[in-house]
Order: structure tokens, then sequence, then C-alpha cells
């Protein structure tokens, strides 16, 4: 998170970021501040029962605590979560919501402490406050970093106690609303964050109406020329069709009384911040809107919902394609109700939302429309988690976020997993699967489980197969097709995937098979290292040395020796501390030695070890070659003839015994590159692609370079199975005409 909650602190000398002292004492409460005896009466108003006591001492320790603190704006300190606690109870929220509130940046700003909080107020309060303070020392990771902890911090917190979330919001809210007396790159800054993250976790919990204002304000300070102009036309649109939409309420009002429905009709104009968005989405013009207006109906339970909808259905034409019921699919954030659009009066396109008073509720506040302050519903948290499906999403995605590598991919998750809308597909069996939209088959099997997204190799949509990566619609049948052959999914996938969870789940699996492959490779340097050295290696022998190598587990070490980090030779000394490596020169007869039985077997770049193959011309099958070990890399292999040895000679316990293991009915190709001396005529670099391909070479790369006007030098890399394979397209291109020289590069 960027502004410290206090958001607009005033420093004497950068405008923002510290405490400003401006006297000794309390601040005086400006002119037209809510007082103590307003907020009480406030929550009073909708919970008789406040514990007036408690909300007194909170607004009083607080004001005490902030003491002459100054904002931006130069109001006392104080004002800032006086406003949060006004904004809360607006949402009708519980007593120790409130309080904490108005205690949220004591902890953080002041020299309160959660002990003392505690103490005074009782854990409950004190764990809210805590929550919302952000963490400290902090000063040696980028902004990013900082961002993404303390937003990892906030949303482990709303896991534990959803109130936290609804004075986070709160707080953000009034720290828009008054972003004006901040610096310009603050407010930008600010701005993006709310518009990033916070705008749509409000969406998310399904408050409309937060995330309405949230966007509008954020948008107000990015481009407040584009919310000029948008507002402007909105407002002169407005106006030239006022009796159009009171004719439109009228007339539907009409409509439903006299079919015996008793309904609350009324439109809205749509917020200038979604009507940019869908300009640039779409790539319209204003004057292509269609759906500027929107209508509310609102009745009395759900059946008068779809009486209401076939009402307006046999009363004008209804818009194809543009039908949703949410009523009997809701939405994650909890939204249920009914959309539709007809042809209405003069023409016009007219939206509907059919819905219950309590949906109306819920459609606007989410889940802050839950009434907190009732009795016997228990913890607030263990409520939602029963009642709100918005809620459990959310605790489903702290859950996936929380794994997480770093800061900078757990907030590139949270903003994928926020801002995307939804499609809704459905398995075989009839289980409903919500997804971003956009999302593909990869998203939806990592939703039905980890497990069957990393073992999918095809599906079927609708009964018929399709790719993996199709984009699946609304109402799809989805069949994921699993091997247990396929144990983790390609890293390519992760490019592919929509979702924070299906990429969040590709990532940790590359990540455990590339560990996996590196403590594979450590166990076989080890292990050869021992037998060479004619000495016993066993785990139990190895696991009571892990604290000479400060490693903690034995799979710690053999991905350490894999990765270079620790050599063979030290993990020998750690068990055998007697042990004296023996040195040996890697110059001269090497070569020719006589073939090591114990030496590394090579399958290829799909086998379980980290292996890829030299950079200038590679190796097949039928080279003699030796693996080169570079830390983090693996390990290289490099035709024993290669003249890029020689920059190793220095280095022999870097150099492994490897052989080939290639089983010779394996399709797989190897690396390979020739250099070709060609006539310059037209033509000439047809018959060398031909000769390649009728011999079953496949091309990777093609470079050429003028030598004379006469020749040109051609440098081919291509995939062969074996030297004898490679031999044969040499062989076959040195008879060709227009070619004067072939050779293997490295070779």
């Amino acid at each position: 998170m960027v502004e410290r909650g206090r958001g607009q602190t005033q420093t004497p000398a950068a405008g923002e970021a510290a405490t400003a002292v401006t006297a000794v004492g309390k601040a005086k409460p400006r002119q037209g501040m809510m007082r103590q005896y307003d907020l009480v009466e406030r929550v009073r108003s909708y919970n008789p029962d406040t514990d007036e006591d408690m909300l007194n001492r909170a607004y009083v320790y607080a004001m005490k605590a902030h003491g002459s603190q100054t904002r931006a704006s130069g109001d006392p300190y104080f004002s800032h979560p006086l406003e949060v606690a006004a904004i809360l109870t607006d949402l009708k929220l519980d007593d120790a919501t409130i309080a904490a509130a108005l205690l949220h940046d004591t902890i953080e700003d002041t020299e309160a402490t959660r002990a003392e909080i505690d103490q005074i107020f009782g854990s409950e309060i004190g764990a809210l406050v805590e929550g919302l303070t952000k963490l400290m020392r902090l000063e040696l990771v980028s902004r990013e970093a900082k961002q993404a902890e303390n937003l990892r911090k906030l949303l482990l917190a709303v896991a534990d106690d959803v109130r936290v979330l609804l004075i986070k919001l709160a707080d953000r809210l009034h720290n828009m609303r008054t972003l004006d007396f901040m610096r310009q790159e603050s407010r930008r800054r600010i701005a993006e964050e709310t518009l990033d993250i916070y705008a749509p976790l409000a969406g998310r919990m399904g408050m409309q109406e937060m995330r309405e204002e949230l966007e509008e304000l954020a948008f107000r300070t990015l481009d407040p020329d584009a919310h000029g102009v948008v507002t402007q036309r909105l407002t002169t649109l407005a106006d030239r069709n006022i009796n159009l939409i009171s004719e439109i309420e009228a007339q539907l009002s009409s409509n439903l009384r006299n079919n015996g429905l008793s309904a609350r009709v009324f439109g809205r104009r749509k917020k200038p911040f979604s009507i940019w968005t869908k300009m640039e989405r779409k790539s319209i013009g204003f004057e292509q809107l269609s759906d500027i207006f929107g209508f509310r109906v609102v009745v009395g339970d759900v059946a008068d919902c779809y009486r209401a909808l076939g009402i307006v259905h046999t009363t004008w034409p209804v818009v194809p394609g543009r039908f949703k019921d949410y009523i009997s699919t809701p939405k994650q954030n909890d939204y249920r109700s009914i959309h539709t659009t007809v042809i209405g009066p003069g023409k016009q396109r007219v939206e509907l939302q059919i819905r219950t008073a309590a949906m109306d509720q819920i459609a606007e506040r989410g889940i802050a429309a839950h009434v907190f302050y009732k009795e016997g519903v228990g913890s607030p948290t263990e409520f939602l988690k029963r009642e709100s499906n918005a809620f459990a999403w959310l605790s489903h995605t702290i859950g996936v976020l929380s794994q997480s590598a770093n800061p900078e991919e757990f907030l590139e998750h949270t903003k994928l997993e926020l801002f995307h809308d939804q499609v809704f597909c459905f398995t075989p069996k009839g289980k409903l699967i919500a997804l971003p939209r956009h999302a593909n088959v990869i998203d939806f099997a990592y939703a039905v489980h980890t497990d069957v997204g990393s073992s999918a190799v095809g599906c079927k949509i609708n009964g018929k197969f399709a790719p993996l990566s199709s984009e699946l619609q609304n109402g799809d049948e989805v069949e994921v097709l699993t091997s247990n052959a396929q144990s983790a999914p390609p890293s390519a996938w992760e490019a592919l995937a929509i979702t924070g969870k299906a990429r969040a789940a590709i990532r940790r699996a590359t990540r455990s098979a590339v560990r996996d492959q590196y403590v594979g490779l450590g166990r076989r340097i080890v292990e050869r290292l021992f037998g060479r050295a004619k000495i016993d290696y066993a785990d139990d022998k190895l696991r009571g040395a892990l604290a000479r190598l400060a490693r903690s587990s034995i799979e710690d070490v053999m991905a350490a020796v894999g990765h270079g980090e620790i050599k063979a030779s030290d993990v020998a000394r750690a068990m055998y501390p007697d042990y004296r490596e023996e040195r040996v020169t890697r110059r001269g007869g090497r070569k020719d030695g006589p073939r090591n039985p114990s030496a590394i077997p090579i399958h290829g770049i799909n086998s379980g070890l980290p292996v890829k193959f030299a950079p200038n011309g590679g190796a097949v099958p039928g080279d003699r070659i030796v693996g080169i070990v570079s830390a983090g890399e693996g390990i290289t292999i490099y035709p024993i003839h290669s003249p890029e040895l020689k920059d190793f000679e220095e280095e022999p316990e870097r150099w492994l015994d490897v052989r080939w293991d290639v089983d010779e009915t394996n399709s797989q190709r190897f690396p390979a590159r020739i250099r070709i001396e060609n006539v310059n005529e037209p033509g000439a670099l047809a018959q060398i692609a031909t000769v390649i391909a009728e011999h079953d070479g496949n091309i990777d790369n093609v470079s050429m370079q003028r030598r004379s006007p006469d020749f040109t030098e051609t440098t081919i890399d291509l995939g062969v199975y074996d030297l004898k394979h490679l031999s044969a397209i040499i062989a076959q291109l040195r008879v060709k005409s227009v070619v004067a020289r072939v050779e293997r590069v490295n070779g």
C-alpha cells in the first residue's frame, strides 16, 4: 500500500509522509467536524443497543493520541479517522468496527501500542487495528515490493476478520475524497493504486456504490480532461432526455401496476468512468453508446422478479443476446439480479435490472449489507463464510496468493484476480465453475483442482475436442482429459493462463520440476565422486552432516550441488573430515581415455536433469561428450573435441563424465551446426534446404554472409537424430554442384 494510512499528513519539509506538530496539546476540532455525540447518535440510529461508553472512549483516545498532527489540508489529523468512522456508520456496521475505525492509525502513527489497545478496548478491536497497520522496516525493497507486502498483510488480516477490509476501504475512500491537498506525484500514485486494487476489491465484495465512487475519484485525478468531457456530455444528454426518462419510468410503473405488480422503478445515469472504459474497450465514440441510462425495477420477492420480466418482455421487443439471469446463477460477489435490454418508447434501448429490495441492498453495499450488529450471528467472518459467496472467493484467493514466491508476483496475481468480469461454465457432472472473462480450458482445469490442471492433456467443449488454449464462453460444458503420465504442466502454459490461481500453480510446478532436476543432478555428481574415491555414501550419514553444510535437508544439499553452489568434495569432507580431493587435470590425453562406466547418462533435454547443449555447434549421439557444470545453469554438453572446452581447463572441478543413453527408436532431435560455402546463384539455398528436408533434418536457423562476389558462407543450425544422420546430410550436400565446401562446426 502506498499511503501510510494517514494518507495526507503534512510534514514541514516534504508535505507528506511524516507528522507535523504545530503546537503542544490536543488538536481542536475545526468548525463542522463531527462531535462525540454526533457519532454516537449515528450508530444509535440503527443500533439502539450500542456501547456508548466504548465509542466515547475510542473517540477521546484517538483524539489525544493524534494530538496536534495535521493533514495536508491543515485540518486536525483526527478528522480523518472520524470521517472513516462516519462512512462506516452509513454502512450500519457494528460498534467494534466503528471503534477500530477511530483507532486505525494510532499504532502506526502515534505512540500507541497493540498491547495498550488490547488492554483498554479488548483484543477484538486490537486485532482489527493491527490488521490495518502497515509493515515497518521495508526501506531496502522497491516501492512495488512494499506495496505488495503491505497488501499481503492486509489480505491475510482480512481472512481472519472481514471488517479489516471494510475499514480499509472506508479509509481509502476518505483519502481519495481529500486527495486534492496532496502533491501531484502522490495524487497520481494513490489514484493508480486505487484503480488497480481497491476499487476492484470493493467490486469483488459487491460494494458497488463504494467501487463507483473510488473509480470516479481516481478517474478525475488520473485523466481530468477525459473526465470533464465525459461528464459534460452526460449532463447535456441527461438534460435533453429528461422527459424520455420520466416517460419510461411512468410506462414501466403503469404496466407493472396494471398487471397487479407493485414495484419501485427509477432510472439512473451511468458513471463517467464506466462510460469511458466502455468507449476505450470497444473503440467507439460517445454517440455510438446506446446504454448510457439504466432502469431498476425493485419488487417484493423472487417470484415477482420473473413476473416483472414476463410483463416487460411482452410489452416491448427484446434485444437478442442481452438477457442475463444472476438470480438463478449469482455472481461470486453475491450479486443477484435479472438483466435485460428492450426497445422501449421512442425506439430507445432500455437496460433493465430487476431485483428484490434485499438484492438491491446487497448490490449496492455487498458484504456490508449483512447485519453484523444483530444478536445470534456470531463472528462476522464466520457468518460470512457460511452466507457469502464473495467472502468465500476472497478466502480462496488469499490462500492462493499467499503462496506466491515474491512480492511482485503476489501483486501481479492479485490484480489478475480482481480485474476480470466472469463467465460461467460447467463440468460434465453439472458443477458450476466461475472464471474471469477470456479464461481458457487451462484456467478451468485448475479451478476444478490443481491436480486436474497439472495432468491435463486435452479437453472437450460441449462434447467436441478442442485445444486447451480455447477461450470459454458462458454456458460451456467442459470435460478435461487427464493423463497420469503428465505430473507437471509445461512451463509455457503460464503465458496462456488468465487466472492467478492457474499461473501460480504452473509456476510452482515448474519451480518444483526444475528443483527436482537439480536434486537429481546433484545426487549423481555426489555418488559419482564417492564411487571414484571408493568411499561409502549413505543418506543417513549425510543427514548427520547437514549442519556442517548449512542445509536443512538432503534434498537441499543435492540441489545446491546441482546448482554449483556446493562442490561434491565439500559434501565428502562434511561426511568424512579426513577426505582429500584427488585433483585431476583435464589437459592432454583426457580426450582419448577409456569411457568411464560411472559416467552420467544423457537422454537429451527432456531427461530428468537440467541439460542444455553447447551454444556454438551443439552435440549429437555418437559424439564423445563431456559435461560442464555452471552455477544455476545445470550441465552444458560439449563434443569432447570442441575448442570451447579450453575455457574450462583451469576448472577441473566443473568437468563431468557423461555418456549418451538414447534409445535408437527415440525420435528426439539434437542440435548441430554446419557451415557451407556455396555458389552465389539463384536457387542455391533452396537446393541446400531441399537436401536437408529430404533427409529428415530440421532447420532451426540460417545465417548468410557474402565472402566474395561468387561465394556465400551459409551457417545452418539443424536438428538431427545422431552423428550418422548428420554425416549422411553432410555427404549429400557435398555432391551438390552449388556447394563448394561443407563442414560441421565444432565437428
